[in-house]
């Protein structure tokens, strides 16, 4: 971007060796850079009706639900109708790191429907059904009561959980994502968020070093 003339230092062209300090002004594009703040992480229940999205001219998008302050975003989504935990950083590369489809990283789900669960649903959502002309990856199934069952999928296609449900003849009345990787939703209220914990930190960053 240096070379391109796209950043400019305290009014000037910036050239490659230029040192910066906190109190020089930075543009890239026009556009002022802040200095990279601390790194943080939140586990936050998103309740239903609240959009991940960050637009301005959407009423229940995520930063007016949470006041936010600063610039953090979601790692991942959840759609409009569901519920559940969202991990909330300003960490760009983590984000990136966890929604690598190679990773395979664990998001487990609870969820209601409209009818009965049958063994054989319950199978069909094991082994994967094709959406959009492919597969989905195996997934863990494990029933809860007659009209609910959690799944742990290793992939995020667009509201997968209900196109998989839909596609095996029944209907999503409730989903809500318990688990990210090791990080449970736990007794988190709707709308609340907290920090993560010294050790979700710790083990958040070892597995997503590699």
């Amino acid at each position: 971007m240096i070379q391109e003339g796209r950043v400019r230092l305290n009014g000037r062209q910036a050239v490659l060796g230029d040192d910066v300090g906190e109190e020089d002004v930075v543009l890239v594009d026009d556009v002022p850079v802040a200095p990279v703040a601390e790194r943080v992480y939140y586990a936050y229940h998103k309740p239903r009706g609240v959009e991940v999205t960050h637009a301005a001219d959407t009423r229940t998008s995520l930063p007016k639900a949470l006041g936010l302050d600063r610039h953090l975003f979601a790692v991942g989504r959840l759609d409009k109708d569901s519920a559940g935990l969202l991990l909330i950083t300003n960490d760009g590369d983590i984000v990136n790191k966890i929604l690598k489809p190679d990773q395979g990283h664990e998001k487990e789900y609870l969820v209601h429907t409209v009818h009965p669960v049958t063994e054989g649903f319950l199978n069909g959502l094991a082994k994967g059904v094709v959406l959009d002309g492919r597969p989905t990856r195996p997934a863990k199934v494990e029933r809860q009561n007659p009209c609910a069952f959690r799944i742990t999928l290793t992939e995020g296609r667009n509201r997968q959980v209900r196109r998989m449900v839909e596609k095996l003849g029944n209907e999503v009345k409730f989903l809500t994502r318990v688990r990210v990787m090791h990080i449970k939703l736990g007794h988190l209220k709707p709308c609340e968020m907290r920090e993560l914990s010294k050790k979700e930190r710790s083990e958040l960053l070892k597995a997503t070093s590699k």
